[in-house]
């Protein structure tokens, strides 16, 4: 009886060392965060992003030196409802989009289409990236230096924050939207420094200790790239001096903003980041003096305290943060360009983070209590490959198909032109800054033209052989945008003036002017046939659009 005892009870232990293996790899293999938990520090994570960049906005751009104490304006606790309209935020929200639209693995080319059709205005890489989109050159090419010359500007870090508050401790996701969103206009250190920051949110839903959460960063990134070389000088510069950001910040300016072997791009992302850093790594776990040592030390100075306050935010969790930091925020608000309140933000990074765990073969459990605790898997953070951007690497060749380009509203002037107006020859045309659109102001096939100089003429040119026996015209709208300053057009045909007319508020109906010139004369030959506009006020604080559509040779 007792042998017999002893055997089940062997046996019975024997089926548990499974089970107690099992659970112990998996606390060796897994972190668990509640979702309750979760969802406290990633709000926590916006509202200091959002505090961040209103407290420094009226500072942004004023500063390449550091900024006096007494010019840091005073905190309001109103900051917290004043960055709805900051792209700082509106942009990265247009990702959050896409995702909530098309699932977390959405295609890159309709994250691309999408950033295409985004309407807000836009500076440095994001423009360069979006005009290049609107053009046709897909991504991964959007953002190549071949095709814009400031790839490595500070662009996708101050929008990478979304992609640590939906991936909390998983590293691989954090790096597919780097390679994703990241790539819509970034390029080489332009796109670590996102994946970076980042790194650093999704760990910081995990470690409190900021020195511990910037090394976890680091490791996202190419060790052999200039960005690390920053963060792993921040971290040393601070050991070295552990109470004078300021001499810190010297250094920082010698190597980072002097040197041009370092600051190689427009709004160069290493001295940015270094000053995101410099607020963490003196901030010393303080809220305010984080925010406030990365916004006094100048240049992006609402970009890089919403990044530093983003992070540390986060680590703490809103039942940490004191309550004048959001006790005033409308939540019925709408960030500008998007679908979102600020409760409705909440809940499609919960949804993302949700998507995130499960492709990662993470899951979601319930504890004792009853409570949701999602179960991460540790896996360790793979980096891109590593991109120079003074050697950058060869162009995929990315191209949108015709049938994409018609997916975007607003196509770009070097795309349209051939394809809409074939055979049309432009000089003195900005293509960049010139776009298209399928439908606007009533008309359809509608082209904004910009002279390359606001006193120069620009013009559309044509050889046209016209049919004998018949009555040829070239008609088309004219139109002028509200607001803006009228312009003359003029149209000629083997330079014989044809027809010639004033565009203005005054000379329109709802903006818009019918225009023909006969053709007639011309008949059984080749013609050349060129449209000319000229801004009527050269000193115009508003250029005028001018806007042609319709434009067409007909013969009857």
């Amino acid at each position: 009886m007792r042998t017999g005892m002893r055997l089940v009870t062997a046996f019975a232990a024997m089926l548990a060392l499974p089970v107690a293996a099992a659970r112990a790899a998996d606390a060796q293999q897994a972190r668990r965060l509640p979702v309750k938990e979760y969802r406290e520090k990633m709000q926590a994570g916006w509202i200091g992003q959002i505090i961040g960049v209103s407290w420094g906005a009226p500072t942004e751009g004023r500063y390449p030196q550091i900024m006096p104490e007494k010019d840091m304006p005073p905190f309001r606790d109103a900051l917290i409802n004043d960055a709805f309209g900051q792209d700082d935020l509106y942009v990265e929200m247009t990702f959050l989009r896409s995702m909530e639209q098309y699932g977390l693995e959405v295609p890159i080319r309709q994250a691309g289409i999408d950033f295409a059709n985004s309407r807000y205005g836009l500076w440095v890489a994001n423009d360069a990236g979006r005009r290049n989109l609107r053009n046709g050159i897909a991504p991964p090419d959007s953002s190549h230096p071949r095709f814009h010359n400031c790839a490595g500007a500070i662009d996708y870090q101050i929008e990478a924050d979304y992609a640590g508050l939906i991936a909390p401790g998983l590293p691989n996701v954090v790096m597919a939207l780097g390679e994703k969103f990241g790539r819509l206009m970034n390029y080489g250190d332009g796109m670590y420094a996102g994946q970076f920051t980042g790194g650093m949110y999704a760990e910081a839903f995990f470690e409190k200790d900021i020195t511990k959460v910037i090394e976890a960063g680091l490791k996202y990134i190419p060790s052999e790239c200039m960005y690390a070389e920053m963060v792993r000088d921040m971290l040393r510069w601070r050991r070295e001096n552990p109470d004078n950001w300021e001499k810190t910040w010297d250094l920082v300016d010698k190597k980072y903003r002097k040197d041009r072997n370092y600051n190689i791009s427009p709004l160069d992302v290493k001295l940015e980041g270094a000053f995101v850093l410099m607020g963490l790594l003196y901030g010393n776990g303080d809220l305010d003096k984080t925010m406030i040592i990365s916004c006094r030390c100048g240049s992006d100075s609402d970009c890089n305290p919403s990044s530093s306050g983003g992070v540390l935010f986060t680590t703490l969790g809103m039942s940490k943060l004191p309550d004048r930091y959001y006790r005033k925020l409308n939540e019925k608000a709408i960030f500008s360009h998007t679908a979102y309140t600020f409760p409705a933000l909440i809940d499609v990074c919960e949804k993302l983070a949700r998507q995130a765990l499960a492709k990662e073969g993470g899951r979601v459990e319930k504890d004792a209590n009853g409570e949701e605790v999602f179960v991460i898997p540790v896996k360790a953070p793979t980096p891109s490959r590593f991109e120079d951007l003074k050697k950058p690497g060869p162009i995929a060749g990315s191209l949108f198909t015709d049938d994409e380009m018609r997916r975007i509203e607003n196509p770009g002037l070097k795309w349209a032109l051939p394809k809409m107006l074939p055979g049309w020859e432009a000089t003195g045309v900005n293509l960049g800054a010139g776009s298209f659109w399928w439908e606007r102001g009533g008309r359809k096939s509608v082209f904004v033209v910009s002279a390359n100089k606001t006193d120069t003429p620009w013009k559309l040119a044509k050889k046209v052989d016209l049919p004998a026996g018949k009555k040829s015209t070239l008609s088309l709208w004219a139109g002028v945008e509200r607001d803006k300053a009228g312009w003359d057009l003029a149209i000629t045909a083997d330079g014989k003036a044809l027809a010639g007319k004033t565009i203005a508020a005054d000379t329109t109906r709802e903006g818009w002017l019918e225009v023909n010139a006969d053709l007639s004369e011309y008949a059984g030959r080749t013609v050349l046939v060129e449209l000319t506009g000229q801004v009527v006020d050269k000193n115009a604080k508003q250029p005028p659009g001018c806007t042609l559509a319709g434009v067409a040779i007909k013969s009857e």
